[in-house]
């Protein structure tokens, strides 16, 4: 049992463990097996006994992987389940593989503490998770989660929302847990209620071992990428029509993110309150404002291209599904961020703004924002006036699109 210091994911912990045992095999009694709970039972899987159960085929995705798990990128995978890497596993996904999941919040793939994740795309032939729908919008399915054994803030150790029995943190900055390169991540951020819900990619106190560049999420619920804490570098990531915030970092991480694109469509509407740009808080919620190894990160060239998203978006005194923030750093984070530019004909309420109920951010950031939105916004450029550290200048050019052509992203 965790104690009352023991950090845990950000919102709601009230999933039951029972979310993941619904994966691999499922038995019932024979008048019971078109239960529709139950994982697509047929005929053929009927025991002797008279009982059934569903046994996996081999295109369909689901249970713990133990061992060594090689995908066959001449196979079109169905992920109908959680997909477990277990401790001392290892999942390999050659270049060109393609995986459609299932709807709903219980269809993820989640690679335990000493799991390791090979995704090994290729720009020609890049790795795809997905709907298993055509334009099936965001939050259908799951998304990719992480855990490693990398620090988080105040040295705890922390727990996955989907159980608690699913831990990370700990205490070596360099843990591998594998390599994600050419991946994109679709549809993704299922909720189980309005406070419990993935992101499209979730590290959880992943190491500097771990290998994570070439990254594109399109169309996710929740944030694009959202760091807890750890230490692993990710490089060369594109996000678009992120519900939530585009990248949020929290739980004391440490790391570098370099070259970073972050989109709002023309016609994208969020359906949350508060979405952002950045949102970096350097404890968990806020509520460990003593912990030591408060979030310190630095981003290296990064852009936030907003689209009017309507015609009342030139409307600066409606705040309703504009960006809250561009950048936020609050509760305790640090931040370096180099090279930023927002840019767009839509509107965001503030640029940089390290205020926060909860505790201010740390106001020695450095920051460097240009700002080329061409429509106004309603908050200071800079609050507190005080954070002497970040400045509105000209001349960033923030992320270069060329890097993203494998996506055929249309810029």
């Amino acid at each position: 049992m965790f104690n009352q210091k023991t950090t845990i994911m950000k919102k709601s912990k009230l999933v039951m463990f029972m979310f993941v045992m619904g994966i691999a095999l499922v038995s019932c009694k024979k008048e019971g097996c078109t239960d529709p709970t139950a994982l697509n039972y047929s005929e053929e899987a009927k025991k002797d006994d008279g009982s059934c159960a569903y046994k996996l085929a081999e295109d369909e995705l689901a249970g713990s992987v133990s061992g060594t798990k090689n995908l066959d990128a001449a196979v079109t995978y169905k992920l109908v389940g959680p997909l477990i890497v277990e401790d001392g596993a290892t999942l390999n996904i050659p270049a060109g593989t393609v995986i459609k999941a299932k709807e709903g919040f219980n269809n993820y793939i989640l690679v335990l503490q000493g799991g390791k994740i090979n995704v090994n795309g290729t720009a020609l032939n890049p790795v795809k998770i997905t709907a298993d729908k055509d334009n099936a919008g965001q939050g259908y399915w799951g998304g990719l989660i992480i855990n490693g054994r990398a620090p988080l803030a105040g040295g705890t150790i922390g727990s996955t929302e989907i159980s608690s029995a699913f831990s990370y943190g700990g205490t070596d900055p360099n843990d591998n847990s594998g390599t994600l390169t050419y991946l994109i991540l679709a549809n993704t951020g299922a909720r189980s209620s309005a406070d419990v819900e993935h992101n499209g990619l979730t590290l959880n106190g992943v190491g500097n071992g771990t290998t994570i560049e070439n990254i594109y999420i399109p169309d996710g619920a929740d944030d694009g990428i959202e760091f807890f804490g750890g230490t692993v570098d990710v490089s060369n990531l594109l996000v678009v029509n992120s519900d939530d915030d585009m990248f949020d970092f929290t739980q004391g991480y440490s790391g570098t993110l370099s070259n970073a694109y972050g989109i709002w469509e023309t016609g994208f509407l969020s359906s949350e309150s508060d979405p952002r740009g950045i949102e970096a808080d350097g404890n968990l919620d806020g509520n460990f404002p003593t912990h030591t190894g408060q979030s310190n990160f630095t981003i290296n060239n990064i852009t936030f291209d907003l689209r009017l998203a309507q015609a009342s978006d030139t409307d600066v005194s409606n705040v309703t599904n504009k960006m809250q923030d561009v950048i936020k750093i609050r509760r305790g984070a640090k931040a370096t961020i180099t090279n930023a530019l927002v840019k767009g004909t839509g509107t965001a309420i503030d640029l940089i703004d390290f205020t926060d109920g909860k505790g201010e951010g740390d106001i020695t950031s450095v920051i460097s924002l240009t700002n080329q939105l061409s429509s106004a916004h309603l908050g200071g450029d800079i609050k507190p006036v005080t954070a002497s550290g970040a400045v509105i200048e000209s001349g960033n050019t923030g992320c270069p699109v060329n890097i993203f052509s494998w996506t055929n992203y249309p810029f």
